[in-house]
């Protein structure tokens, strides 16, 4: 068999990987331009498709037969071929729905903001409706907009389906949900985008989870899967458990994963982390290398000619730079701790090791703040700045290598 996914420009996509794990079947990527659509569908040598913007409308012209919920969107993200004919279905329903399932909060009789008006809106709104919820689509325009949000405070679940956030312009929400005066009643968070793993806007939520006891923070990469484990029994004509799901998210959420390490100058981060690239292939970044490399200066350069404040610039343009990114190993300098706005770079895609050494044991050579000040002094500050930063703390008193595998343990589990 042969599948595949239609678009105008995909770029990366994980739809081949993910479905390689689903059926024996081919699955390419098929960039095609407005003009070349017609053609392709009525003579393209395939059995099956995934559809994805700007065509899953254009498509519904060409095509023979949609079923109910494709009707009922208006849209179509799957196409397979059934004895000559072209039938169109939608998946990203039953991908949605999956999202929803992971909520621990009721949704029935609950006011619900959908943020945006495309697509991806009218399935989340057309779940959401289906099991009760009190719908209400946010767009630029219209009679329920952005700007007049304080008629929705008693929203008690905020669903994003905008671009908004999306990587590569990641650091940005459609809304502001730190602010609790804002919507009051808010109990959950969905962004249907899924690289970076946690934008702004889930960020943000994670930060009133913390405060709130939240649990019902989530990214679109479970409905990413869900839907195309449905695409591939339409492919493939058969039933595939939806246990198959769960297995397919960990692979690709560990895939993507940045492996962020911090603690003290010299505490061996750079060489812990140039072990777990060499063993799990990932890129290893230094952040220090990557300042001199914007910077134009070596790091004493910059601490003699500008000083400590402009360095911690530099510091702060380079991880935002590499933490945006994906399946990287990220080494830290040891004093990215010290400004807060560094902590939502390094989460949005990462899970940070603290690496600590004891203080007797760090290096001072070739670092500007360690030869200046007390190393003790120094790590009293930082400690309660690491703990606060760290999902995981690494002792690496002993050898670099067990450090290293001890990192990989916790992420194989």
């Amino acid at each position: 068999m042969k599948c595949g996914l239609l678009g105008r420009k995909l770029g990366h996509s994980y739809s081949p990987q993910i479905h390689a794990m689903l059926g024996d079947y081919t699955y390419a990527l098929f960039e095609k331009e407005p003009e070349e659509l017609e053609d392709f569908l009525k003579n393209g040598d395939f059995h099956g498709l995934n559809v994805t913007v700007p065509y899953k409308k254009a498509v519904i012209p060409y095509l023979d037969e949609l079923t109910p919920i494709a009707e009922k969107l208006g849209a179509v993200n799957t196409i397979v071929r059934r004895d000559g004919k072209l039938i169109g279905h939608n998946t990203d329903y039953f991908g949605f729905q999956m999202m929803l399932d992971r909520l621990t909060m009721p949704i029935d009789l609950r006011k619900v903001l959908v943020l945006g008006s495309g697509g991806a809106s009218n399935t989340a709104a057309a779940v959401l409706r289906d099991r009760g919820a009190r719908v209400v689509v946010i767009s630029r325009t219209g009679e329920h907009n952005y700007q007049n949000l304080h008629l929705h405070q008693d929203a008690e679940l905020i669903i994003n389906t905008t671009p908004v956030g999306m990587y590569p312009d990641t650091g940005i929400a459609p809304v502001d949900v730190k602010n609790r005066k804002a919507f009051p009643c808010l109990r959950g968070v969905l962004d249907v985008i899924y690289n970076p793993a946690r934008t702004q806007l889930l960020l943000d939520a994670e930060t009133q989870m913390e405060d709130d006891g939240w649990f019902n923070v989530g990214n679109g990469l479970l409905m990413l899967v869900a839907q195309a484990k449905e695409a591939a029994e339409w492919f493939t004509g058969t039933s595939i458990s939806d246990a198959v799901i769960e297995p397919i998210l960990d692979t690709l959420e560990a895939q993507m994963l940045n492996i962020v390490l911090i603690g003290m100058p010299g505490c061996g981060k750079t060489t812990i982390g140039r072990l777990i690239a060499e063993k799990t292939g990932r890129k290893f970044v230094d952040s220090d290398e990557l300042i001199v490399k914007l910077a134009g200066k070596t790091i004493p350069e910059i601490f003699a000619q500008d000083g400590e404040e402009v360095f911690r610039d530099w510091e702060t343009k380079a991880l935002a730079e590499a933490a945006k990114q994906s399946g990287l190993v990220i080494a830290t300098g040891g004093g990215c701790v010290t400004k807060e706005r560094n902590y939502n770079l390094l989460h949005q895609n990462g899970e940070i090791f603290w690496i600590r050494r004891d203080i007797s044991a760090l290096p001072t050579e070739g670092r500007p703040l360690s030869q200046t000040s007390s190393l003790e002094e120094m790590y009293r500050l930082r400690e309660p700045l690491y703990t606060r930063f760290h999902d995981w703390l690494i002792d690496n008193n002993g050898h670099p290598q067990d450090a290293a595998e001890r990192i990989l343990h916790i992420l194989e589990g």
